[in-house]
């Protein structure tokens, strides 16, 4: 079920591509580049899904309200 809107998605996405830009210029290495990486896989899988898994048990959404609602 996704919930997450799209200014996220995209904020997201950015941050992921902004990590790896980092990493490939050697602006971080070692453990820190791990770590972003890591937060960057994770936030690349995140936007293409359009769902994220830490909002689900907080009943969290960024999608509005006119989404998936049959109100």
């Amino acid at each position: 079920m996704k919930n997450m809107g799209t200014i996220d998605r995209v904020v997201r996405a950015l941050v992921a591509v902004g990590i790896v830009i980092l990493y490939v210029t050697g602006v971080i290495t070692g453990v820190v580049a791990i770590g972003l990486g890591l937060v960057a896989v994770v936030f690349a899988a995140t936007s293409a899904s359009g769902s994220c898994p830490a909002y689900r048990p907080l009943g969290f959404s960024t999608m509005g309200k006119s989404h998936g609602s049959s109100d």
